[in-house]
């Protein structure tokens, strides 16, 4: 059986539709089968903390997983280590992150990751590539190789990013902006489908291109 890739999009601490999501992936360890994460796992939804502890424990029994950074990672981590954007950080979702991990309240001074889960925002890529896919959080800007982008545009990128006609040779999949239904391109697959905001997780399994939701 030749082996899959299952792309997940933005989670954002939706924890309900993280767990229904697994139970439906017809995902194989045995198969070989990649699991790749699309970033932003984090922040707006009511329960992070749940959501990486289950991709921390996830990624303990084994198997073929890649874990890519968004931009609310990025957030969190200038937050948390270089204590700077404080309100940039609160007033994107982050009071929420921050209230998951503390009881009674979000001040700086209570709220501590476990070191796990330090890690594991450490441990994060800023993209992927197959033969015939790039995976980034949100996005690349036209005529950079992938290798010279900037943090900034593989995180934040959007509207110059989407509507470009630009051809990677490779079927780019990424997150980031949200939208009712998956984007598709023959160039492109978005799917963040908006999972924080009342809508539907999605993930794709390739090269098969079979969309998966809850």
């Amino acid at each position: 059986m030749s082996r899959k890739i299952f792309a997940v999009g933005d989670i954002h601490g939706c924890y309900d539709k993280l767990t229904a999501m697994m139970k439906i992936l017809p995902w194989s360890r045995e198969n070989g089968d990649l699991l790749l994460f699309i970033g932003d796992y984090i922040d707006r939804g009511p329960r992070s903390r749940d959501v990486v502890e289950y991709l921390v424990q996830l990624r303990k029994k084994g198997g073929e997983f890649v874990f890519l950074k968004g931009n609310h990672e990025k957030m969190l981590l200038d937050y948390y280590i270089q204590q700077k954007d404080q309100m940039l950080y609160v007033a994107n979702g982050g009071a929420e992150t921050i209230a998951s991990y503390v009881e009674g309240g979000i001040g700086r001074k209570a709220f501590v990751l476990p070191e796990e889960h330090l890690d594991f925002f450490l441990s994060l890529g800023l993209y992927y590539q197959t033969e015939d896919y790039i995976f980034v959080h949100a996005g690349l800007r036209d005529n950079i190789k992938i290798a010279e982008q900037s943090e900034e545009d593989l995180l934040w990128i959007r509207e110059e990013f989407i509507y470009s006609a630009y051809d990677w040779n490779k079927r780019v999949i990424f997150g980031h902006t949200a939208l009712e239904t998956p984007f598709v391109t023959p160039s492109k697959i978005g799917i963040d489908t908006g999972a924080v905001y009342g809508n539907k997780l999605t993930a794709v399994e390739l090269p098969r291109m079979k969309f998966y939701q809850v």
